[in-house]
């Protein structure tokens, strides 16, 4: 009697993909999918550890030839340092082009206004949506996970949006089998997303297998913050703190990065890639949950500025 194994993962065959190999290929198959399918895609890029990988499968699924995509960061004005030193240096190291929407810009023209708290991440949807139309891109490129949050979990690989950017779930179609469709009316684009199934922990556990480099924020250091909401946030010149909010030196890493003004850092003592997906496997908090001030506003935060056109 012959026994045929039901599940391909479960064979011993030097040829099955692991967990992370299965990742990989969905992404790149994405990549490629866009590039056959639509004319001007461009990949956000803000120096973060999402877009970073999404950067690195970008270039696997074109390599030798240079990728095909242009590269876009929406600037607060308010970034860690740290992140804009190593997105310069990427694009300079891979001889990208970046394009940049400045929220400053738009302020000092009065299109946009400061927020009484400071932060700056909610002003980023309106010189997003302007330079996809501006640009014309037909296909944006993210690096939102279904993990990260709930309306992101109702969000598709490939996202219509209308001719103004926004979201509407009832307009998204089904992908089955892993068919992606790319229609859309003139003025409309597709946000796509590469990472949609892969969780905070497959990241990192990629960033290792591969070598990727970070910026140093993401692994422990001491810094000077101050706690609100229950997060410890950078002490500096937007956002705080307050006169009732004492700035300690304390050991942090960040999870997540954004707005100085609203991104927390979590207490940590995880120094090597090793120790970081240690602490994260342990973790009963997203990485939104714990460490981003712009996702409480409400408890729709994330939807209702998606549904505006945010990322």
């Amino acid at each position: 009697m012959t026994t045929v194994a039901s599940v391909a993962g479960e064979t011993d065959s030097p040829y099955a993909l692991s967990h992370l190999d299965a990742l990989e290929s969905e992404a790149v198959h994405i990549f490629r999918e866009v590039a056959g399918e639509f004319e001007r895609p461009v990949i956000l890029f803000s120096g973060g550890k999402d877009s970073i990988v999404m950067l690195h499968l970008a270039l696997k699924a074109f390599r030798p030839a240079a990728i095909p995509f242009s590269l876009l960061h929406v600037d607060t004005g308010h970034n860690f340092p740290e992140v804009i030193e190593y997105r310069d240096r990427v694009v300079a190291e891979h001889g990208l082009r970046l394009h940049v929407a400045s929220v400053q810009d738009y302020i000092d023209r009065g299109v946009l206004k400061e927020r009484p708290d400071g932060t700056r991440n909610p002003l980023q949807t309106v010189p997003l949506t302007e330079k996809i139309a501006s640009e014309k891109f037909d296909a944006v490129f993210g690096g939102g996970r279904r993990d990260e949050e709930k309306a992101r979990a109702k969000e598709r690989v490939f996202s219509l949006r209308d001719e103004f950017s926004q979201w509407d779930p009832r307009r998204q179609r089904p992908e089955l089998w892993n068919l992606y469709n790319g229609r859309h009316a003139p003025g409309e684009h597709v946000r796509v997303f590469p990472l949609s199934n892969w969780t905070e922990l497959d990241v990192w556990q990629y960033i290792a297998r591969e070598g990727i480099a970070l910026p140093e924020i993401y692994f422990a250091h001491e810094r000077e913050v101050f706690q609100r909401s229950g997060m410890w946030l950078t002490a500096g010149e937007w956002g705080g703190p307050k006169e009732n909010e004492p700035v300690v030196t304390r050991l942090v890493r960040y999870r997540t990065v954004g707005d100085m003004s609203c991104t927390g850092a979590v207490d940590s003592d995880a120094v090597t890639l090793e120790q970081v997906i240690t602490e994260i496997a342990a973790s009963r908090l997203t990485e939104r949950g714990a460490t981003r001030a712009d996702d409480k506003l409400s408890e729709a935060a994330m939807e209702d500025r998606k549904r505006e056109g945010y990322f």
